[in-house]
């Protein structure tokens, strides 16, 4: 059901991310930016009929944690204009006060009019991020993203995972020896540390980002730990892997896990061809079709469940399903493809591990600074 009046409260967003959990799903991802929505990608526009404004992604991660105990709270961050080491330790915030739940989706935006929030930098205005006139001003973007998270990294992992160490008797709160100066310098940040932050509980919290070509697909081999990629065929699925997979040879990362994880935009419902005619009349509401990034799903559960296993056998290790509306399609997930998916025996029956890293099979990373013992 619709709940437009609820749209910017904290139980609407508490309300989906629960029944996502119910469903027993890994972790649900938070949509942010720094302007309004837009249908143009790279430009604002001037509608006033479709939902404009959202919430902080942080916050709201930050609101939920409390009200949930097992899915993984993933906020999207734009890199481009915000600090790492703001970002730093509000997901280190984020993944103590939920018990080593947080991730972050970084993103960057080449929009003018967002550079023009912040005043520190012109953008000029560029037709598509694939734009040959404008490739290097946008690969340049990608670098300082690369950059952005590696800050990132070093700052969790300032503090050793038992700085802290409370010694009443030397009236010590911190072992200093174990306090670690990141003193990162490159093109565009320069950050000497340490946080003011405790290492995360997970150490470092997964790191993710949405690609559509060979910029991005650099960013996800040498930074993430899930990459979010949108083929709409196995073919395609198989050539993008191919793809990441080499970048992440050359990155030297090749035998470091990196999950990639297929989009799919999903209109689901019980009856066939109930999907494709709800989709119908929203398009006519809406007076043009709806398109995405993604791939656009209608059907049952079953034949969700019949593409998801067709797409897998590509060698994708998972998806992050888009429900169309919310409202409909994330309980059609949770209480139509999750059972027909565990029916097959492809999918858990009960949450096996209390970390978003540990849901995801990453093991708890060793921290770059602590000495070897």
């Amino acid at each position: 059901m619709a709940r437009p009046r609820d749209l910017f409260t904290a139980r609407y967003w508490a309300d989906l991310v629960t029944e996502a959990e119910n469903g027993l799903l890994d972790f649900v991802t938070l949509e942010d930016g720094l302007g309004p929505q837009s249908s143009h990608v790279l430009a604002p526009d001037d509608r006033t009929d479709q939902v404009r404004g959202r919430l902080d992604a942080v916050l709201t991660a930050a609101r939920i944690a409390p009200l949930t105990r097992h899915i993984g709270l993933v906020p999207t961050a734009v890199v481009t204009h915000t600090e790492p080491f703001h970002l730093s330790k509000a997901i280190a915030t984020l993944d103590h006060v939920s018990g080593g739940r947080a991730g972050i989706r970084v993103r960057i935006s080449a929009r003018p009019d967002e550079a023009a929030h912040f005043g520190r930098r012109t953008f000029p205005r560029i037709k598509g991020y694939d734009d040959p006139d404008t490739l290097d001003f946008v690969a340049d973007l990608f670098d300082e993203a690369a950059d952005w998270v590696e800050v990132l990294r070093r700052l969790w992992d300032s503090w050793e995972d038992d700085a802290e160490i409370r010694d009443v008797a030397t009236g010590r709160f911190i072992d200093r020896d174990k306090l670690h100066y990141i003193d990162f310098e490159g093109r565009h940040f320069s950050v000497k540390g340490p946080s003011i932050t405790p290492r995360p509980p997970q150490g470092q919290p997964p790191v993710t980002a949405l690609a559509h070509g060979t910029l991005p697909y650099r960013l996800l081999a040498r930074q993430a730990d899930i990459g979010f990629v949108t083929p709409h065929d196995a073919g395609r699925a198989r050539a993008v892997l191919t793809e990441i997979r080499a970048e992440q040879r050359a990155a030297g990362r090749a035998h470091e896990p990196l999950h990639v994880f297929a989009d799919l935009v999903v209109f689901l419902d019980d009856t066939p061809g109930a999907a494709a005619d709800r989709k119908e009349r929203l398009d006519a509401l809406a007076g043009e079709p709806y398109e995405s990034d993604a791939l656009v799903f209608t059907g049952t559960p079953a034949e969700l469940a019949d593409l998801l296993q067709e797409f897998q056998r590509t060698g994708l290790t998972g998806f992050r399903l888009r429900p169309a509306v919310l409202g409909h399609d994330l309980p059609a997930v949770t209480r139509g493809l999750v059972p027909e998916l565990q029916r097959r025996g492809a999918f858990r029956t009960a949450y096996e591990a209390s970390t978003l890293r540990g849901l995801l099979g990453l093991a708890h990373p060793a921290n770059r600074y602590a000495r070897a013992v």
